[in-house]
């Protein structure tokens, strides 16, 4: 099974920058102040607020905009390919869940230790300012709502609660974490001692020891004894729909859309880009590296979001 499927996970493991299990370093803590940008950057920068002309925009963010705070993205450069668990493996087979468990067990245990960086301020500052109709993050580290943003659409849902599939009970992953301490004491540990940890924005990590996935035990519904599952979606999962008119309201309620950070791989953000598009509305891009937005985009901005979004702050006045 393991030949056959190296990656397990929401997204397959990704590099981490930093490790951060019992005994290794910590993940990038908050406030990451932005680079400087060159006399040009600033100047592309100014278009884009020129653009915007003071009006409220839409922000819709992923996971380009939290790589500052030591979360590796899903498709950045130098990312390796990445091998999804979907929605389907994980109910129908035990073994892939033990799997998954195991490893984001070992995630969870860094991506909590994550804190907002100048990026994630930023939109709270233009939120704050009155220049956001709402913030769309197709992330689900929670990052927005720790830098006090309000106004925040999870479209992928939340790292930060586990969903009971039989009963539905929700459940803080803190609490799950507890639990599934007591039930594997020494794992975290183990891990550590075996070797580097690797990690991706679900909190997917990679455990490459077949022998401490295989003696993981999962976690049962406190409540009824049914399976739990991270409440967020998987591939091959729909996006709740409150949450998909959530978004277009927030977009219909905007003169532009800014994009940070996403490659737009997926239908559930490039949808907004679509209606935004269709709608005459400024399309602005931030990314380093191509999205599948590019020829839609008003303007398009090759810069890190962290120094994109600082500077877009300054431009417009706050």
């Amino acid at each position: 099974m393991d030949q056959l499927r190296p990656g397990i996970g929401e997204t397959g493991f990704v590099p981490a920058m930093t490790p951060a299990v019992p005994g290794m370093t910590p993940a990038a803590t908050s406030g990451a102040s932005a680079a400087a940008l060159s006399r040009d950057e600033i100047a592309a920068v100014d278009i884009v607020a020129a653009t915007l002309g003071g009006q409220p925009f839409a922000l819709l963010t992923g996971a380009g905009i939290s790589t500052d705070s030591g979360i590796p993205d899903y498709r950045g450069p130098g990312a390796p390919p990445r091998n999804p668990l979907t929605y389907q493996e994980f109910m129908r087979e035990p073994a892939l869940r033990q799997r998954y468990w195991a490893r984001n067990h070992v995630g969870w245990s860094r991506m909590h230790l994550s804190k907002p960086n100048a990026g994630h301020f930023a939109a709270t500052e233009l939120e704050r300012a009155g220049m956001l109709s709402g913030i769309v993050t197709q992330n689900v580290d929670r990052l927005h709502e720790a830098a006090l943003a309000s106004n925040v659409v999870d479209l992928h849902g939340r790292f930060d609660q586990v969903l009971c599939m039989e009963c539905g009970n929700h459940y803080s992953r803190s609490f799950l974490a507890i639990i599934l301490n007591e039930l594997n004491p020494g794992f975290l540990e183990a891990v550590a001692a075996a070797g580097g940890v690797s990690a991706a924005p679900d909190a997917d990590a990679d455990v490459e020891s077949e022998k401490l996935i295989s003696a993981f035990n999962v976690a049962k519904c406190p409540l009824c004894g049914g399976l739990l599952k991270p409440d967020f979606v998987f591939f091959g999962e729909n996006v709740p729909q409150d949450r998909v008119l959530r978004s277009f309201s927030m977009v219909d309620a905007a003169a532009a859309l800014v994009v940070a950070g996403s490659s737009l791989s997926v239908l559930s953000g490039l949808r907004f880009v679509k209606k935004a598009a269709k709608d005459g509305k400024p399309v602005i891009i931030i990314n380093r590296g191509k999205t599948r937005g590019d020829s839609l985009a008003t303007v398009k901005l090759e810069l890190g979001v962290s120094e994109a979004m600082t500077q877009l702050t300054r431009s417009l006045g706050l």
